[in-house]
């Protein structure tokens, strides 16, 4: 999902389609990633760069909101030269290249979660027909379409940092069990009961009826 509205029309092309093509930058801890836009890493963020936070999904941080982040690149000057891709979510107040809900979320098998510092991420996002694409086209310096750079996701491991937040309630892993079950958010957020039943129903042990 992206607020296609909010990019910054410096951006936009005159066919009203943003397009972004740069080296990715990933993290699992979004203060990681705040440190990094501030410039308090050994590896600042730069124009040009794609951020890349995973594991903030319903059921790595129970789908915080990805607001800081957003808010530093909206008051750098070179902040709308930089893209955001997560499996988390965003408010409205935030702005910019953030495609936010990515799914199915990084830590239940979904490509994100497979991206690696300095793949070639490609963004395009059609703002007349409300369309757009996210596509992995370079790895290790080579180029790539978009049918091998998909391949190439499917067939690596997940990223060895990914991992749910080691405070994360009770009640909030249940709800990310149950939204899963249902189909996840990547579903269309269609709150299935009979799907949850039939769920938790498969797992259940067979109980034989006395005679």
């Amino acid at each position: 999902m992206i607020k296609a509205t909010a990019l910054d029309p410096s951006v936009v092309g005159d066919d009203q389609v943003y397009r972004h093509r740069g080296p990715a930058r990933v993290f699992v801890d979004e203060r990681d990633a705040i440190r990094a836009v501030k410039g308090a890493t050994e590896r600042p963020i730069q124009a040009g760069d794609v951020i890349v936070l995973i594991g903030n999904g319903p059921s790595g941080t129970g789908m915080q909101e990805t607001a800081q982040i957003t808010t530093a690149l909206r008051y750098l000057p070179w902040g709308k030269h930089v893209a955001l891709l997560t499996d988390g979510r965003f408010s409205g107040f935030s702005s910019g290249a953030c495609v936010g809900h990515i799914g199915p979320e990084a830590l239940h098998g979904g490509p994100l979660g497979r991206v690696r510092d300095d793949d070639l991420i490609e963004i395009v996002i059609d703002r007349r027909t409300l369309s757009g694409s996210v596509d992995l086209v370079g790895a290790a310096g080579e180029p790539l379409d978009r049918a091998a750079g998909a391949a190439l996701l499917a067939q690596r491991e997940p990223h060895p940092g990914l991992a749910a937040h080691p405070a994360l309630p009770a009640d909030t892993r249940l709800w990310a069990a149950l939204q899963r079950a249902s189909g996840g958010t990547w579903a269309g957020c269609v709150y299935d009961v009979d799907r949850i039943v039939a769920a938790l129903e498969a797992g259940l042990p067979h109980t034989e009826q006395p005679t």
